[in-house]
């Protein structure tokens, strides 16, 4: 069986993971999930990425929204509302109060969060093992402008920068508050390293593939395995297939092109990378630095078409194998 490892963030990395187990079926999928975006509101530990691709193959994703669940209702939230609880700016469902109540209690009984995704998952049976990237509290934020700050510069959550804030206000740093002192979550470096093939879906560089990437001891894995690793270029024609990532790109000093991003996870951690056919000229850039290179379509228009994706990467590591 063909051990299958996935580095994900969520919308972008949900949507390939549902192609992905379409096109390999009997393989064995672990997922290696972003917490970096992970926030505490209303008292409650919230998961963003992890219930994304929790939700997405359990089948309870809202499909327009991409995050979120179906058929939710906001009464708790006019609730909160009401009595002048915020922040108004987040919009946690019914629904979705309920995944953030059960793992917060769990938290609060002394459960690691990778225990308690593993009971999550109980529920949605996603039909990969998913596992949090670390049990340990990992936060990312943006410095931003800010007159009334000292040096004219703050640090918010990264929710605040692209929910709140739409990512409109530039970024000039971006930083995985509390990476540095995180361990790995059990299961990490062990699948890692039995891996058969690696992937980086076509998630965000940056805040999604790069926070679980500075969790100590992660980078040096990914490289140091014998599996080999392959990208999708989440940058179409220079510009991001979904959400904001050329503003956090910019804030890291890459260019938001696809074969930017290439250069930017560098041929020490990748081996072979994938681009869209409107960016088959970059390929030879991409070949240039040492990584192995190939246009095909990276549209995630529908499952079909995803897993025509997913085929594609399984094939480029096949050949890096080779």
């Amino acid at each position: 069986m063909q051990r299958i490892v996935v580095l994900a963030g969520g919308i972008g990395g949900a949507r390939f993971l549902r192609g992905l187990k379409s096109a390999a079926p009997d393989a064995d999928i672990t997922v290696i999930g972003n917490t970096g975006d992970d926030i505490h509101l209303f008292g409650l530990k919230v998961c963003p990425d992890l219930d994304t691709v929790m939700y997405t193959l359990g089948g309870g994703i809202h499909e327009e929204q991409g995050w979120g669940r179906t058929g939710e209702t906001f009464a708790v939230k006019e609730e909160l509302a009401a009595y002048g609880v915020g922040p108004g700016w987040f919009g946690l469902g019914d629904r979705d109060f309920a995944t953030h109540i059960v793992r917060t209690q769990m938290l609060a009984a002394g459960y690691p969060l990778s225990a308690v995704t593993e009971a999550l998952c109980e529920r949605w049976q996603p039909g990969v093992r998913l596992i949090p990237m670390s049990d340990d509290r990992v936060e990312t934020h943006v410095m931003t402008d800010d007159p009334g700050a000292p040096g004219g510069r703050k640090a918010i959550h990264f929710q605040e920068y692209w929910v709140r804030l739409r990512a409109e206000v530039p970024a000039h740093a971006i930083v995985p508050v509390g990476a540095d002192e995180a361990k790995p979550a059990p299961g990490v470096l062990e699948a890692l390293a039995e891996a058969d093939v690696i992937l980086f879906p076509p998630s965000n560089p940056v805040v999604s593939v790069g926070t679980i990437l500075a969790v100590p001891g992660v980078r040096e894995a990914v490289a140091n395995s014998a599996a080999p690793v392959v990208g999708l270029s989440p940058i179409v024609g220079d510009a991001p297939v979904r959400g904001m990532a050329d503003k956090v790109l910019a804030a890291v000093g890459v260019e938001s092109t696809a074969a930017a991003v290439a250069r930017h996870y560098g041929s020490g951690l990748i081996d072979g990378w994938l681009v869209d056919t409107v960016d088959a000229g970059t390929v030879p850039d991409v070949e240039a630095a040492g990584i192995r290179c190939r246009a095909v379509p990276l549209m995630m228009t529908d499952v079909e078409a995803t897993a025509r994706m997913a085929a594609e990467a399984l094939a480029l590591a096949a050949e890096v194998r080779a």
